[in-house]
């Protein structure tokens, strides 16, 4: 078996986290209105702006040589 990183072929670029950590966010308000310590009127103004966020920055951001074929 050959020694070759396990993560070659993914990216380091910051503008490709984007998306994941939206999620990872929204998942976070849900869970945490869920258990009682956000209010829901809190995570209803939140999780759509973070959504926006995510959105803007994956259609503005800059693209980077990965991206660049």
């Amino acid at each position: 078996m050959e020694n070759q990183p396990m993560h070659s072929n993914s990216c380091s670029c910051p503008h490709h986290k984007v998306v994941p950590l939206a999620v990872a966010l929204i998942g976070a308000l849900f869970f945490l209105q869920n258990i009682g310590v956000l209010g829901s009127g809190i995570v209803n103004v939140l999780w759509p702006l973070a959504l926006l966020a995510a959105g803007l920055t994956k259609a503005f951001g800059s693209s980077c040589k990965c991206c660049v074929k």
